[in-house]
């Protein structure tokens, strides 16, 4: 019996060995550089509409749900092409509130993108009265005080300024031909209030013109046109701002069911051969697919449920649309950046699991592997308003996608590495030379699985922050097993690590984790 157990005994420790020996080993002093990315790469819009006040996609609720419950209505809001219903009026958002203030000067530095379809029809008030009715060819008006705020928020919180302009029929003359008097009294106004534009796109989504505010018939050639005069423009008025374009939507994948039809598309690779090289970067605009709000008018098939969220078609959306814009670029800007200016888990406001920590997994790999393949920024649509904000509009507390970008902003750095692992259905590590420290990898492993635990072998001693959540389809999160909160008055909490050893370390089912290794001594990070 005694030798029995001995026997036993030595195979479990054989086993184990063998456990231990198949482990995935990382190697964090000798990981290689593949990419840089810019010190601003997670970024956030706030729609123009947010600013002007007006009317956004209504969060979900009873009523929403109820909505979506009957037949669609037709098409009334021309605007955005769906259902008026869906759409709830909101005042101007309150830039000056220090609780938003704090939580958006912890993502700096970001960029602050003020855009989206309602900043082509909006007209600037170059005046300091209140907001007067928008004149014929708008559909909003954004006065000098509300751009004021915009311009103060971005310097209080260390986000450069990145926007579009009006395109609407109001911006043209009988001809249908765009001129800058408009853009040209922002800009100056811009200059006064001791603004700057660090980049720029000519027009919202160009590739669905008609529900952007284009003339009938819009193609790339009037694209190119209107384009060849704002650059002219743009160089004398703001030689410094980056020229962003086109900024592309609905490319690569998707938005809506096979086979059904959308409103009138130019392509982008129409307009970069209508336009030539004009633009300094290639910038694009990515969802995988449309909202619930939306998607109930487009038949079976359209938008996402909850419980395909975490799956490996979900998350390849992201780099078949980066894809697509990369070979554009390479064929016809080659040598450029490409920014991805607008983003979230789907167009329309986003579902409601996309203010959950379900959806976090998304943007971890979102941020993750576009960081492996060079893009620039990342900019999360939105900060604050429907259910893809970083923030709770009502109370401006963080959701779960406003934690991931926090420690990614504390953690990673610009250098992109290798991780030397590859990539699972469950299992994603991502690595990049730790911000704030010469030598030093912060390593980023996530666990997708939701019942088993996965392991990783880290050799040296690390820092460890973990995300968890008592609900995969709630907003409380967990930090190293401790929940996560903003203190009273809207701060940030002090962030704390906890210190491992070298060795194994386990990856909880359903986790997010970021290891610092300061001790890594990597010479690409130096």
């Amino acid at each position: 019996m005694r030798s029995f157990r001995l026997f036993a005994h030595m195979s479990v420790l054989l086993l184990i060995g063998q456990a231990a020996s198949a482990q995935v080993a990382l190697k964090p002093s000798s990981m290689r550089k593949v990419a840089d990315v810019d010190e601003r790469y997670v970024s956030y819009n706030i729609e123009a509409v947010e600013v002007t006040g007006g009317r956004f996609w209504k969060p979900y609720s009873k009523e929403v749900d109820e909505l979506l419950s009957k037949p669609p209505k037709a098409l009334g809001d021309q605007a955005v092409g769906t259902d008026p219903a869906l759409f709830q009026y909101r005042s101007a958002i309150d830039l000056t509130n220090p609780k938003l203030r704090k939580l958006a000067a912890a993502l700096g530095p970001a960029y602050l993108r003020v855009s989206g379809t309602w900043r082509n029809f909006t007209y600037f008030q170059d005046d300091d009265l209140p907001s007067q009715k928008p004149p014929k060819g708008y559909n909003g008006v954004m006065t000098r005080a509300q751009w004021k705020g915009v311009i103060d928020f971005s310097k209080a919180v260390d986000a450069g300024l990145v926007t579009s302009v009006a395109i609407s029929p109001g911006t043209r003359d009988a001809a249908g031909l765009w001129n800058a008097d408009q853009t040209r009294s922002w800009l100056d106004y811009t200059k006064k209030a001791g603004g700057k534009i660090a980049a720029t796109e000519f027009m919202n989504e160009p590739t669905f013109p008609g529900p952007g505010g284009a003339p009938e018939g819009y193609n790339a050639a009037a694209f190119a046109r209107d384009v060849g005069v704002f650059k002219q423009f743009l160089r004398q008025e703001s030689p410094g701002t980056v020229f962003l374009g086109p900024g592309g939507v609905g490319e690569g994948v998707s938005l809506g069911p096979a086979g059904m039809p959308l409103p009138r598309t130019i392509s982008s690779e129409e307009i970069l051969k209508a336009t030539g090289p004009v633009f300094d970067a290639l910038s694009y605009h990515f969802y995988g697919t449309v909202s619930k709000r939306c998607a109930a008018g487009m038949g079976p098939g359209a938008g996402i449920k909850p419980e395909n969220a975490l799956t490996p078609e979900w998350f390849g959306k992201n780099l078949a649309v980066e894809e697509f814009y990369a070979k554009l670029r390479d064929r016809y800007l080659p040598g450029k950046d490409l920014w991805l200016t607008e983003t979230g888990e789907a167009a329309c406001g986003g579902d409601k699991f996309a203010s959950e920590f379900v959806d976090s997994f998304r943007y971890t790999d979102q941020l993750g592997t576009l960081a492996q393949k060079g893009v620039k920024v990342v900019m999360q649509n939105t900060l604050a308003s429907s259910d893809y904000g970083l923030l709770d509009e009502d109370t401006l507390n963080p959701r779960p996608n406003y934690w991931v970008a926090l420690l990614w902003k504390r953690f990673m750095g610009t250098r992109v590495l290798d991780p030397g692992v590859a990539k699972t259905d469950t299992v994603e590590v991502f690595a990049h030379c730790a911000k704030g420290k010469a030598g030093a990898v912060t390593v980023l492993a996530m666990n997708m699985d939701k019942t088993a635990a996965h392991s990783l072998s880290i050799p040296a001693v690390s820092e460890r922050y973990t995300l968890t959540a008592p609900d995969l389809y709630g907003s409380s999160l967990m930090l190293n097993g401790k929940p996560l909160e903003t203190l009273p008055d809207g701060a940030v909490p002090e962030i704390r690590g906890e210190s491992v050893k070298g060795g194994v370390v386990e990856l909880k089912p359903l986790s997010i984790s970021f290891f610092r290794i300061d001790g890594a001594k990597n010479d690409a990070c130096r």
